[in-house]
């Protein structure tokens, strides 16, 4: 086979990525599935474990980065800050619990298995942070995220990720060795300033900034234009503040939600459309399948799987009892996914020594599968629930 020009390795992984994503996708609905169960399992069949035809790459990972922030920026957009002040109690509740709980199980089987400590607890941290792209994705796809339990999950998987960051930054300290006290609740206190500031008064800011600038502003889709530099703006900002950049991507949807004209949700939607194959795809390219091949790591594997979702279904679910069992249960099979968190921390303790490679296999086993699980789980926890809006206005794939 002839070696490719150069230059053209980039569009044919895109094209790989993107054709087989929308293939496994159509044929996962077909079987009544949710189409993003599809999207990953392409990035399992073309990533090095199966076929090998795409390896995760710097581009890749660069496409799935911005894919996963248009994807919260858009969910952003169809969210209202003060609904989701509202729920912001049980949202707590429902955060906290949801840390706890699967810290302390993740904990309890690797010291029965007889690992270390330090592998332990960098098990234990990976499986404390929801994924909040991939509940986003498939609640704003069937129409739900104008749900009481919808609001509690985008609230609670806010507030999580700076839970996850300082229960991160603590094992990254233990395993350096090292515990700074006063930057650790430095940061946190940063970090909950900045999402509390943008979503108290983020609405009003730009209610009255945007059409300001959309008069004297000519050039293209001016409003589309303001958005997209908001999003990447509060990006930025969340980072240096200490949380995700998806965090402030979503953040800058909901203070532009009551703001922005229908045109520009569309042209979002399109983008969106395009990068967050991307995004899941690249999820299942990091599922290596080889170091399975040990009865020992697939029991574990396993175990470690069972508890992550057990975890979080009971303690965020305990966390929105209040709501009701119903509610309770939608809220904790929502907070399930752990997607590409849980795969950062496994990467940071490989770097540091502190897990072994079959470890950080099973962590991304782990990863990969609640991901996987979960949409299927929140088909059936959101059953007989009428949509409140057309599905048509969130269609993803």
């Amino acid at each position: 086979m002839a070696i490719p020009a150069e230059g053209a390795q980039i569009p044919i992984a895109m094209l790989a990525v993107f054709g087989s994503a929308k293939l496994l996708a159509e044929i996962c609905e077909s079987l009544r599935l949710p189409g993003i169960v599809g999207e990953i399992l392409a990035g399992v069949l073309i990533g090095p474990s199966v076929l090998g035809w795409v390896q995760p790459s710097e581009i890749l990972n660069v496409l799935s980065q911005i894919g996963v922030m248009f994807l919260l920026f858009r969910v952003g957009l169809e969210v209202k800050s003060a609904e989701l002040i509202h729920v912001g109690g049980t949202a707590t509740a429902v955060a906290f619990s949801g840390v706890a709980f699967p810290f302390v199980l993740g904990w309890g089987i690797m010291h029965l298995w007889g690992a270390a400590r330090i592998e332990a607890v960098f098990v234990a941290a990976a499986m404390v942070a929801t994924s909040v792209g991939i509940t986003a994705q498939v609640l704003a796809s069937k129409g739900l995220l104008d749900y009481t339990a919808s609001k509690i999950i985008l609230a609670a998987a806010v507030i999580d990720d700076v839970l996850g960051l300082v229960v991160l930054a603590v094992v990254s300290s233990l395993a350096r060795d090292s515990i700074n006290i006063a930057e650790l609740i430095l940061t946190a206190f940063a970090a909950i300033g900045f999402m509390v500031v943008v979503a108290k008064w983020g609405t009003h800011a730009m209610g009255q900034l945007v059409p300001r600038l959309e008069q004297r502003l000519r050039a293209g889709e001016v409003q589309f234009n303001l958005a997209i530099i908001a999003m990447f703006g509060l990006a930025v900002v969340a980072i240096y503040a200490g949380v995700a950049a998806i965090i402030g991507a979503f953040l800058a949807g909901m203070a532009l939600s009551e703001t922005l004209e229908r045109r520009v949700h569309d042209l979002v939607h399109g983008v969106s459309e395009l990068l967050i194959p991307f995004f899941l795809v690249g999820i299942g390219l990091h599922l290596d399948l080889s170091v399975f091949s040990q009865s020992r790591t697939v029991l574990l594997a396993v175990a470690i799987l069972l508890a992550a979702v057990v975890a979080k279904l009971v303690g965020c679910g305990l966390g929105a009892v209040r709501m009701g069992w119903g509610d309770a249960v939608r809220v904790g099979v929502g907070m399930v996914p752990r997607g590409e968190v849980g795969m950062v921390v496994a990467q940071i303790g490989l770097g540091f020594g502190a897990i072994p490679p079959h470890i950080y296999a099973v962590v991304v086993f782990m990863a990969v599968m609640t991901t996987i699980v979960a949409p299927p789980m929140l088909g059936r926890a959101f059953r007989g629930v009428p949509k409140l809006r057309p599905v048509e206005d969130f269609t993803i794939t």
